[in-house]
């Protein structure tokens, strides 16, 4: 490297100096082109499938003509489907009265929605439009931490806003509105702003890996999508459907820590569990011959430490079918059964 520094004239590096390019080798310009042409590349191919949702709800309040006033608010989404369905977060949509949905290159059409799924704050809606482009899925288990991602969205209603970071950190878990925990959430550092939630999260090769969620206010590029794998499930589920079934039992519990000689004279593998508050009258729980002041330990052979781990057994394909329930009464270990049922 020294060799080839001492063969440049002096005119040379003036000139260098002049056009403002210093020494900086070829390979950065072509790193840094690279970098570029990615985020281009994709944000080409993926944004005629990012919408505006425009959303007009009734409000109770009223103007001083008496009739209710309309509140609204507007998200984004991205077309899945040449005939029209929309993915989007439920929490842009929920409650609407009306919605409108305005494509990147400015056409504006009502929409109406299919289904939404507050448990993982996902929905899909639908237009009735022409020549639509829709975006390809990718899969969950292909990212890795510190790829290259790209977030498209409507900040603020700035339609077609791009922004590019990395992946920070995958197998978060997030509490959507709903109050369950959503496991397997994507940690980004790509610039989200109200708005974006409900637009794609893209990797370089323009396919969409996530749904941009949620923010952690007011720190800066902590961001959340949900996996791909999720949405694809649950949108499948509210097309067929209009909703995503689940089971429940039907009881109210907190978490509590287990006394250290039951863990250790029953050997448990958790040392926390569900304190049974209360029942739904005449619910799956109720019949099971659970009562209040019971320590749910266990589900169908999986070990229970709190109110989270129980509601992702309760799936839909467990409603109608018999279940196991490990319990501590007092100092007693016992074994009830339930049988949960279609939420």
């Amino acid at each position: 490297m020294s060799l080839d520094i001492d063969l440049i004239s002096g005119e040379s590096i003036e000139k260098q100096k002049s056009q403002g390019s210093g020494l900086r080798s070829v390979s950065d310009d072509h790193l840094l082109d690279a970098y570029s042409q990615a985020v281009i590349s994709v944000a080409e191919r993926v944004s005629p499938s990012v919408v505006n949702i425009e959303v007009r709800q009734q409000s109770k309040a009223r103007s001083a003509a008496g009739s209710p006033r309309r509140a609204g608010g507007n998200g984004s989404g991205f077309v899945f489907t040449p005939d029209g369905f929309i993915l989007t977060n439920s929490h842009v949509v929920r409650s609407a009265a009306e919605m409108d949905v305005t494509l990147s290159e400015g056409t504006r059409y009502q929409a109406r929605l299919v289904g939404d799924d507050p448990d993982t704050d996902l929905a899909v809606v639908r237009i009735n439009a022409p020549n639509l482009v829709p975006v390809q899925f990718g899969e969950s288990g292909s990212i890795r931490v510190g790829q290259l991602v790209v977030a498209i969205g409507n900040p603020y209603g700035f339609q077609c806003t791009v922004t590019a970071g990395v992946v920070s950190a995958l197998g978060r878990s997030l509490r959507t509105q709903s109050g369950r925990l959503l496991d397997n959430i994507i940690q980004t550092d790509a610039a989200l702003n109200p708005g974006n939630s409900g637009g794609p999260l893209v990797n370089s090769r323009a396919e969409v890996i996530g749904i941009n969620t949620a923010v952690i206010l007011p720190a800066q590029g902590i961001c959340f999508a949900t996996s791909i794998d999720t949405a694809k499930y649950v949108a499948s589920h509210l097309i067929r459907h209009g909703r995503v079934s689940r089971s429940f039992i039907g009881l109210a519990g907190q978490n509590v820590s287990i006394p250290r000689r039951l863990v250790r004279f029953y050997n448990l593998p958790v040392d926390t569990g569900i304190l049974v508050l209360s029942f739904e009258p005449g619910g799956p729980a109720d019949r099971s011959g659970l009562q209040e002041g019971d320590l749910i330990v266990g589900f169908d052979n999986h070990a229970i430490s709190g109110i989270d781990d129980l509601h992702k057994l309760l799936t839909e394909e467990r409603a109608g079918n018999k279940s196991s329930l490990v319990v501590i009464r007092g100092t007693e270990k016992m074994i009830l059964h339930v049988v949960p049922k279609r939420r």
